[in-house]
């Protein structure tokens, strides 16, 4: 019964090294790619390391960053507004938002130049992304949604 449940054991053991291996060697996502961050407040530091002192304190979840280089749970990524630095993995999501660049965005009913306006968002407005194509995105801001043309934002566009 001994070398039974040894023999399973093993078995288990191997089977087990072999998907946490498979799953270490699944393909990491392309860089660049965008994220946004999750949290309240992330730091970005010099260094891919808590060791490393933080240089920026970001105060804005969904705040669109685009990831250049990975290594390990760390990230360096560059901010809408150039500044690179290194962030821990956790404090990033995939989640695809935007920030209005610098001149707003008009947000129309649909993603055409003739739909009505809905609204106007100020440069610097933080929104969520979905439904991009051909030139527009549609971005939501708190409760209010509207297609915007992309090269009026920042962030996910792609």
């Amino acid at each position: 019964m001994k070398s039974l449940f040894r023999v399973s054991a093993l078995a288990l053991a191997a089977f087990l090294a072999g998907e946490v291996s498979g799953a270490l060697a699944q393909p990491a996502k392309q860089v660049p790619y965008w994220a946004s961050i999750s949290q309240a407040e992330a730091r970005m530091r010099v260094g891919p390391s808590l060791d490393y002192p933080s240089n920026w304190l970001y105060r804005r979840r969904d705040l669109p960053v685009k990831v250049v280089m990975v290594l390990g749970n760390w990230r360096k990524i560059e901010d809408p507004d150039g500044a690179q630095g290194w962030m821990h993995v956790r404090l990033l999501s995939d989640t695809r938002t935007a920030i209005v660049r610098a001149g707003g965005a008009e947000l129309r009913a649909a993603p055409n130049a003739g739909a009505p306006l809905l609204y106007r968002a100020e440069a610097g407005v933080v929104g969520r992304l979905s439904d991009c194509g051909k030139g527009w995105c549609k971005l939501s801001i708190e409760k209010r949604s509207g297609f915007a043309r992309v090269e009026t934002l920042w962030g996910g566009t792609e």
